[in-house]
């Protein structure tokens, strides 16, 4: 879309015929035709601004339904005590100085942290590696389709087949494990062993769409780069570090931001297979956040949990994205 400045100014007196302003007055058609021509540039330019509303129309209405009005009703519900059965009594800051001190709060969000830090490299160093693999080795439909099928598995049937697979006694897992005469691991059971069960599992659940993410990157830099180091005698490890990894900049952190507030919100998996335990050791963040709304029936403290943890992953990503220089590109 042409800005409006940007469509007047095209059209200068200078592009006129040089007699054009001594015979202005007795051509009376000139003037007219060029305001005839403003007027169908300003047209136009009414035109398309009308029809980028339009696309972005729909985009727009799911935004404000969906995440902006929650968004404002959830600040709204935080200043208040309600218990969903009762109406509700404001009681300003009362909640976010609660949880302040609340230690389960705070044990939650160092399990969620925990959490992003054992999924979160995992995944990405997987998914990076399945993409450059694919990009240098092949280019079929088939080992993308592979890759990429078990995250179009819902979380909850994937915790449930890990659950079935990792199970103490009847696991497959276990079971291969006695059979070579290892003990069996407890997986889920552990409280030093389920939190990294369930990033294992998720991370394995993830790769392939990171995967196919890095590759549409890949698949964007010019092959003559690699061409060129390669008759410079670079090696392969040189070129991924000095031109794949900066050119995969945009991507990663893309790919880094949609990640770990992803991650941040773990719920679905801890809910089937752990429920929190065993003593505490899941009980993540958003886990505690779904107790306290509707075990517990505080939800005016959930919604101050919920704001706070939202405004973490705000602050998070604008400080990502400035420190990595998103809206830049090596290519230019």
């Amino acid at each position: 879309m042409i800005p409006t400045t940007t469509a007047i100014d095209f059209i200068r007196f200078s592009d006129l015929p040089p007699n054009a302003s001594s015979n202005a007055a007795p051509n009376a058609n000139r003037p007219m035709t060029r305001n005839r021509w403003y007027s169908f540039l300003h047209a136009m330019q009414r035109g398309e601004t009308l029809t980028g509303w339009v696309m972005v129309l729909p985009a727009t209405i799911g935004f404000v339904l969906f995440y902006a009005l929650p968004t404002l009703r959830a600040i709204d519900i935080s200043l208040t005590d309600w218990n969903l059965l009762q109406p509700a009594h404001f009681v300003g800051f009362a909640n976010y100085r609660a949880m302040m001190a609340d230690g389960q709060f705070w044990n939650g969000m160092r399990l969620s942290a925990y959490y992003v830090l054992l999924n979160i490299p995992l995944q990405t160093s997987a998914g990076l590696g399945l993409a450059v693999a694919m990009d240098r080795l092949t280019r079929s439909l088939f080992v993308k389709a592979t890759v990429l099928l078990p995250y179009l598995l819902s979380n909850v049937l994937v915790a449930m087949i890990w659950l079935w697979l990792l199970d103490p006694t009847l696991g497959l897992v276990n079971t291969a494990l006695h059979a070579v005469h290892l003990p069996r691991q407890p997986f889920f059971g552990g409280t030093g062993e389920a939190l990294l069960t369930v990033a294992l599992i998720n991370a394995w659940h993830g790769m392939g769409v990171v995967a196919m993410l890095f590759l549409a990157g890949l698949q964007g830099i010019p092959r003559y780069l690699y061409e060129a180091a390669a008759l410079e005698g670079a090696s392969e490890w040189s070129m991924f570090r000095h031109i794949t990894l900066p050119l995969l900049r945009p991507v990663m952190v893309f790919v880094l931001v949609t990640s770990v507030t992803g991650s941040f919100q773990i719920f679905d998996t801890i809910a089937v297979t752990t429920k929190g335990g065993p003593l505490d050791a899941t009980r993540v963040i958003v886990l505690y956040i779904v107790q306290n709304a509707f075990n517990f029936y505080r939800m005016g403290y959930a919604s101050a949990m919920s704001v706070t943890l939202a405004a973490t992953m705000l602050v998070y990503t604008v400080v990502q994205m400035r420190v990595m220089h998103a809206h830049e590109s090596d290519l230019s």
